[in-house]
């Protein structure tokens, strides 16, 4: 399952053409499932500039599919522990919230992260986390 994250949509929304908004294009034209994590719906919705677009954004998201994460407890604690991990190996990421969209693909049986995140790359070091390439 490929798990598109909320850099990749954010870049769409603005026009911006990056590999992976390019690569998310091809996704959605070829019909190949995907996912949005709840976390990265929120990361969206929040940035709307006004009700309008709100609007525009919600009724985008309230048609995919959601990635919500096998566990609550188990989900946040193994985030904490990725944050944890790299930080006692001097490898800070610049947010937690990546850490858990992480946890999520590594969740998700053949889960693969679309994204244009510099922090996934550093996770991936040391975390068995699959990219869409």
């Amino acid at each position: 399952m490929i798990i598109v994250e909320s850099s990749v949509l954010i870049n769409l929304f603005r026009g911006k053409t990056t590999k992976s908004v390019a690569m998310f294009k091809r996704v959605e034209a070829e019909g190949v499932p995907f996912a949005i994590p709840a976390i990265c719906c929120q990361e969206i919705l929040q940035g709307a500039k006004n009700q309008k677009e709100w609007d525009l954004l919600a009724e985008y998201l309230s048609v995919q599919e959601i990635v919500y994460g096998r566990g609550q407890k188990e989900t946040y604690w193994s985030a904490a522990n990725i944050y944890f991990t790299l930080r006692r190996k001097g490898r800070t990421v610049r947010s937690t919230v990546d850490c858990l969209i992480a946890q999520l693909v590594l969740e998700i049986e053949n889960g693969r992260l679309l994204h244009d995140d510099r922090d996934f790359l550093v996770i991936a070091k040391y975390f068995p986390l699959a990219f869409l390439s």
